[in-house]
């Protein structure tokens, strides 16, 4: 599931720490970002010189991207409540409280954040901690944030700027909306968005230099991570919540590298034409090239076979980027990285009881061929027993693996290069999943050792008394 709240076009300051990988020691104008919310409101000289300023960089922007201006960018100073207002605003218009609601328990389903993780306040928190600057694509404004000084501003109008310019031509909010619903997609896009803007920003800042992105290695986000959770909200975050911050600019500057690298800035206008489908078109630009697709299996479920009242939260996919955070959770990053990587098509949904918030979570996953969807089967049998502690009557066979806990069933089954797993459903729900996609029943467990004892001791008693 995609974080909605993580906005595209507001330049966190986490990202500033992108260009530590291509100096020695941090400049000076990065050495310090945000400042005390306390500062006095800028004077009327002090204004005047951040719209100067954001003109004069909208300017260079435009000539290093190609992107030329069509329209005058309307810009303002704010204060650090108003972008706080902007931020609430925008993630009460950009979801449903219900859809919002929906992304927070599938996070908690597949273990992605504490079961008790309060998602929306802690973004809230996260982003105005956080956030340097914006680009409203509804407004067409630049919000200045006013506390930051003029000389720590530029490179926020570099990165801002170009989404202006990219809105001008591309119209962002269209072009967001027309990935949904598919999640991963939708990621995607926002990646080549944070990813452009920040190739743009550090061309930006090369000016003179005698280099451009292009001459810069890859960026490493391992090597930003102590930087990164320096921040008092961030150290609180789960893992899932850092990867998927900073995802969009790190993932997405290592493919708007390898895409300027052959197109140049001037054929940024192709990429917006056809764009990536998917996060592992952002995390492997060959296969954009190739143009691979994922694949997009059925994934048909019945609500009807359960007791109580439940409903569909949610439909939707996790893509590469999504399997390697759910992966990572009980086989470690490497392992992870590893096996995510042969993803090639996922589709999930997440049902809750109305009265009890009880969650069942069918998943299906396809893989690139048998061989991975064998890895599969075994690596994620393990990850499972991690994630429940509690369980009984353990089921092994080669391709399906179950047990019970205290809120139904957990079955994973593989069939060739195809997966599907169950978590927290009855069996006749698991067995109606299987024939609607064309699949035979689950093996049955053994008879209870009770029960067997119990019917041994029948027949010899039985035999004993003549009857059989």
């Amino acid at each position: 599931m995609r974080i909605a709240f993580l906005r595209r076009r507001s330049l966190l300051t986490a990202s500033f720490f992108l260009s530590f990988a291509f100096f020695p020691s941090p400049p000076a104008w990065t050495q310090q970002v945000t400042h005390p919310p306390g500062k006095p409101a800028p004077s009327a000289a002090e204004k005047e010189g951040s719209l100067a300023a954001a003109d004069e960089v909208l300017e260079q922007v435009s000539a290093l991207t190609k992107l030329s201006r069509r329209t005058p960018v309307k810009k303002s100073l704010r204060s650090r409540e108003e972008i706080r207002a902007y931020v609430l605003k925008r993630m009460r218009e950009d979801k449903s409280a219900n859809e919002r609601y929906a992304s927070e328990r599938a996070a908690v389903a597949f273990g992605l954040v504490p079961k008790d993780f309060q998602m929306e306040a802690f973004l809230v928190e996260l982003l105005t901690e956080q956030i340097a600057g914006l680009y409203d694509p509804q407004g067409h404004e630049f919000y200045i944030a006013d506390w930051i000084p003029l000389e720590d501003q530029r490179m926020v109008m570099a990165h801002e700027l170009t989404h202006a310019l990219e809105d001008q031509h591309f119209h962002l909010e269209k072009w967001m909306k027309a990935a949904r619903p598919d999640d991963d997609a939708e990621l995607a896009r926002e990646a080549v968005l944070e990813g452009s803007a920040t190739a743009a920003m550090i061309d930006y800042l090369l000016q003179g230099s005698g280099r451009s992105l292009k001459d810069l290695p890859d960026v490493d986000p391992e090597s930003l991570l102590g930087e990164l959770g320096d921040t008092p909200t961030l150290k609180k975050a789960p893992p899932f919540i850092k990867d998927a911050l900073i995802f969009p600019y790190f993932s997405g500057l290592r493919f708007s590298k390898a895409f300027l690298e052959k197109s140049g800035w001037s054929g940024l206008a192709s990429l917006f034409e056809h764009p990536p489908v998917s996060t592992q078109q952002i995390l492997h630009p060959q296969l954009y090239r190739e143009g691979r697709r994922p694949v997009h299996g059925d994934l048909p479920v019945n609500p009807k076979l359960l007791r109580g009242a439940w409903k569909p939260l949610v439909d939707n996919t996790l893509g590469e980027f999504g399997w390697k955070e759910v992966l990572q959770q009980g086989l470690g990053k490497e392992r992870a990285v590893a096996l995510s990587s042969a993803w090639s098509g996922d589709r999930y949904v997440l049902l809750e009881e109305k009265s009890t918030k009880k969650l069942i979570l069918v998943y299906r996953v396809f893989w690139n061929d048998e061989e991975h969807a064998a890895r599969f089967f075994g690596q994620y049998s393990e990850a499972l027993e991690k994630k429940y502690s509690a369980r009984s009557n353990l089921l092994r066979k080669p391709d399906f693996f179950s047990f019970e806990t205290a809120d139904g069933l957990v079955a994973l089954r593989c069939v060739k290069a195809d997966c599907v797993v169950v978590e927290g459903a009855p069996r006749v729900f698991i067995n109606d999943v299987y024939r609607r996609i064309g699949w035979t029943p689950a093996p049955e467990p053994p008879p209870a050792r009770e029960k067997v004892i119990e019917k041994t001791a029948s027949a010899a008693l039985y035999i004993a008394e003549g009857i059989v």
